[in-house]
Formats: C-alpha cells, structure tokens, sequence
C-alpha cells in the first residue's frame, strides 16, 4: 500500500474515534471550544495520551505503548529507542541528551541530564594544530570527536526510577523494526545521496547505509540494519549495562583504541547519568519549566521571557515590526552570556539563579531601544548576580494520568561524526565539537564559547537542547522543544511566546514563521512568511537581515479541557502525532 494511502487512511482513522460533537461545537472561539474554526491550522485530538516525534513509526510504538497501559515514560523510552532505527541521522544508541519527566502523583518536574561526556584521556588543547587553531576536520568528523555516550543509560534510568514497564519490553519494538527493516522515504533516500561523502568515508558506515554494491537505497526499498538488531537484542536479553560492560562496549572500546579514538572500557563502565532541579520561571500567570546545565536552554529561555514580559508583546502584535525588533534584541543579550557564563555545573560554577532573575532581566531591558538595533560589537556579556547539528530530534509524550516527557537527543551534526562502530550498527556522536575547543573561536553552530565550557576528562559539554513545559495550576498545559542547533532556544521561545502571548492554538503556534539571533554573527535570520514591509522597517532599525531556511521541528502536545491536542511541525517530511486508543 502507498504511503500516502496509509497516511490518509490513518488521518480518517484518527477522526473517526473522535465523537461527531467535535464537529459541531460553535465556531465562536471559547475556552470550552474543542476544535478552534478561528484557526486554519489543527492539531490531531485525542483523549488518551498522545505521542509527538519526527517519525510516525516511533510515535505509533509510544503510542501503542500507552494504549497497553504504559506511563509517559515508558511510551517516551520504547520511542527514543525506535528512534535510532526510523531516524537514524539524529535519533540514536550512541549520543545523548535531556528528558523532562512531570510526575502527576507528586506534582514534581524532573530534570535528567544523560549528555555525552569527555573520555579521561581528553585534553584542553586536543583539537589545535601546531599552529594552535583549531582543526575542525578532527573535532567534528573523526574518532576523537566523539564523547562517551549516554543515551541508553540515561533513558534506562527514566525507566526504572518512573516507569512501569520492563526494558526488554520497550526495546521490543525497535528490534522489529531494525530486523524486518523500515521503508525508504523520499527524505532519507535523499539524505543519504547527500552525505554520501561523509558517511563512505568509513567503511562499517558505508556498508549500513549502502547497498552491498555501494549503490544508493532507493524510495519504496527496504532497509533493513542488521547490526542494530543484534546490539537490541542484546541490551535487551543482558539489560542497559550491556552497552557499558558487556560485548557492545568492548567493540566500542576496541574499535576507539585500533582508530585513535579515546573512548576506554573504563570510560564506557564509569558513565553516569545527573539529575538535576529544573529551571523556572514564570511569565504572564503560566509556569515555563526547562533543562537546567549542560543545556544553556532553560536557562536562557527564562532570561528572555523575564525580559518579554516587560515589553506589551500581545498588543504589538504577531510578525509586527516591533515585536520582532524586540525579541532580536533579548535574544543577543541571551546569547552574549551565554558565550561567557554556560557550562557544566559538575566543572564551573554557572550562575543560573544570577541568569535568571527577574532583577537582573530588567537591569537588561535597559540596553534595548524599542526602535534601534544595538551592534552585537557593543554588546559585552552581562554581570548577574553570583548565585546543538540541525539535525537533533525531540519527542514529546502525554499520558491519560497526568504524567508527561519532553525528550531532546542527538547524535550532534547529521550521523554524529559519521562513524559506525563496526558489528553494532551504532552511529557515534561528535560531541566533543560543543566543547569550546579555543575560547573565542565559534564551534559548528557558530557559537562563541569561553572557559566556562573548554574541554576536561569527564566533562559534559554545553548543549542547546531545551525539552520545556508550560504548566498551569502545577499540571503540564503544553509538552514541547525542537531540533535546530542554535536554533533550539529561540524556536522553542517563540512557540512558547505564540501560545501564551498571542492565544494561538498549538498548531497555529508551531506553524507561524520564525527568526533567529544568536548574539555573533550580527545578523537577523528570518525564515520567509514575514511581509516585505516588516523586513523594510527592521532594516530602518538598523537590523541585517539573512533569509534563513527553516528552523526546527517542533514536537509538541497541549492538554485543554480533557483532551490532548498534538502537532508535528511540518518543516521536516516523516514527522507524526500519533494519539492512544
């Protein structure tokens, strides 16, 4: 059957469990309206709990796994994994992240930080040649570029201490997957026709991602990744700490030692997973809580909220002049501390309380001129008080009891460093290019970094990825963050800003156009939607304006009135909100 068949069978199948009152409701736009007819833009609607994330295939096994009766977070778990067979450029075994947990019985938000982290044998000079500058070839695209995974034990620690069900049971379903393999899409045939140069540069990657002949997988084929079953298999017979002790990390360690790699046995044995207090604040009567350090995320996403709410962003208006003006302006201040004061709290004392404050936040606003672009050149990084590749993925994951999971992992660039472990089918991360490799020098991102975030053993380095929830009377209202790079913190802030400022529908919200400002280069990225005349006055302001590609992939869920409203942006092809039965 065609995919686009079983897509519109699976639409029709969607609404025809939902009641025909739906469909009736009054096309006024009220709080008790289930559908909004104010909106052009809609979600998909259940009343179960629901899965958002960048593949229909890993969202319909979170699914099913709520429909069995699982929590958030084994439905977030059997997702994550599936996720490194249907997505294999970000999804993965061999990189890492942050989960949000919300737990519905204590009112608690947990905060898990699972990042990679830099073998014993890393050095604070690692990545500069005789010249002392540094060689991105060898950050970013070779063995020493990777860090110590975290993936398995970070999502193998959510299942134990919050979930309900067993780990051989969520690595099922992706096992399954890997062995009878997953068909080709127009979007990752041409993906792999794209970074075929990389990814033949190894010959274990060559042999995943092509076929035996060296030829390219084309749309409609099988793949099928063999390796990957085997290594599922394996954690899932011998449990998570196969991956750190068992064969799978003796063939990591070995292939690390044969091709120059840092990555020991004792490395692989001694990771292990923090978790951490969230990140807070509040903004116009809503509760926004994030990832704390090593995401630089939460914590700049509530110094620029703390700055927005002094500004009348909703009188303003969406795409206007102004308002567009004024969140480029917060986000240079963000970004600018960011370069100077963001790194792992295990190593340097970040001052998140100082970043955070709404004091401080208003100290800011009096840099900002409502009708000027201050130059990032005249822009230092602040004084608080002392108290990621495009290609990451999120999914996010709300259950009939209370419960919810917003998750961001990655491999960093698209198939991390481009490496497969040979035997294990396990692409690996190149982590160790988030590190500040020379204080001053931008990274792949183009992001400035200081000694807060250099390289040392068993550090964990600074990430954007900003898994966030917006909650209301301490129950989560919206589930929510993004892939982008960079991108992540200012993808995630206006989704945020559409729903609460601008009372848009989560759809709405997630749909609308979007900018970006990172502090250095000097420059307004602005994805196209916004009317010439707004780009004319930005550009009276003194704003330079890039016509940017897209940015990010918001995946998210709403709970309103007993129902999950669910939206996959629509920027990225094979994304899917799939709802329980």
């Amino acid at each position: 059957m065609p995919r686009s068949t079983r897509t519109a069978i699976l639409i029709a199948t969607i609404f025809s469990l939902l009641p025909l009152s739906l469909f009736a409701q009054n096309q006024d736009n009220d709080n008790s309206a289930i559908i909004r007819y104010d909106a052009i833009h809609h979600p998909v609607i259940g009343k179960q709990g629901m899965v958002s994330s960048q593949r229909m295939l890993s969202s319909q096994i979170g699914a099913e796994i709520l429909s069995k009766g699982g929590n958030a977070v084994d439905a977030a778990v059997a997702t994550g994994i599936s996720l490194a067979v249907t997505l294999p450029r970000a999804g993965n075994l061999g990189g890492g992240g942050f989960m949000l947990v919300h737990l519905a019985e204590t009112g608690e938000t947990i905060a898990i930080d699972y990042r990679e982290m830099a073998p014993r044998a890393a050095s604070r000079d690692m990545f500069l040649d005789d010249e002392g500058n540094v060689d991105n070839q060898k950050a970013r695209f070779s063995y020493l570029s990777s860090g110590v995974p975290g993936t398995v034990a970070g999502l193998a620690y959510a299942l134990e201490k919050y979930g309900t069900m067993s780990w051989e049971d969520v690595v099922k379903p992706a096992i399954r997957l890997a062995e009878e393999g997953i068909l080709v899409s127009y979007d990752l045939a041409d993906n792999l026709k794209k970074r075929r140069g990389r990814l033949t540069a190894y010959p274990a990657t060559a042999d995943i991602f092509y076929k035996e002949d060296g030829s390219n997988y084309e749309v409609g084929e099988t793949f099928v990744q063999s390796d990957l079953a085997n290594t599922l298999k394996r954690l899932a017979k011998y449990g998570p700490k196969e991956f750190y002790t068992g064969k799978t990390a003796e063939l990591i360690a070995n292939d690390m030692k044969a091709k120059g790699g840092l990555i020991t046995l004792d490395d692989l044995a001694n990771y292990k997973v923090a978790e951490r207090e969230v990140v807070s604040t509040h903004y116009r009567g809503y509760h926004i809580v994030s990832m704390p350090p090593t995401s630089s995320g939460g914590v700049h996403i509530a110094q620029m909220l703390n700055m927005l709410e002094h500004y009348p962003i909703k009188e303003n208006g969406f795409g206007s002049a102004r308002n567009i003006h004024l969140m480029t302006e917060v986000m240079k201040l963000a970004y600018a501390d960011r370069s100077e004061y963001l790194g792992d709290p295990d190593h340097f004392d970040v001052p998140i309380k100082g970043l955070t404050d709404k004091a401080y936040a208003k100290k800011l606003t009096n840099k900002i001129s409502v009708d000027k672009a201050t130059p990032s050149s005249q822009i230092k990084p602040g004084n608080p008080a002392p108290y990621e590749s495009p290609d990451t993925t999120h999914f996010s994951v709300m259950d009939k009891f209370g419960n919810a999971v917003s998750n961001t992992y990655t491999l960093n660039f698209s198939y991390g460093s481009g490496v497969v472990i040979p035997g294990t089918g396990i692409l690996m991360n190149n982590e160790m290019d988030d590190f500040s490799s020379k204080p001053g020098v931008p990274n792949g991102f183009g992001l400035i970094g200081g000694e807060a975030n250099a390289i040392q053993p068993t550090k964990r380095p600074l990430s954007s990825m900003t898994p966030t929830m917006i909650l209301k009377d301490n129950k989560p209202y919206v589930v929510l963050g993004s892939p982008g790079g960079s991108r992540i913190i200012t993808t995630v802030l206006q989704t945020v800003v559409n729903i609460i400022d601008h009372d848009m529908g989560i759809a709405q919200a997630i749909h609308a156009p979007r900018i970006h400002h990172q502090w250095l280069p000097d420059r307004l990225e602005m994805e196209p939607g916004f009317s010439p005349d707004t780009l004319k006055i930005l550009e009276s302001y003194g704003q330079s304006i890039k016509m940017s590609s897209t940015m990010g992939s918001v995946q998210a869920i709403m709970y309103h009135n007993g129902y999950f409203y669910g939206v996959s942006d629509p920027r990225r092809p094979g994304a899917g909100t799939v709802p329980a039965k």
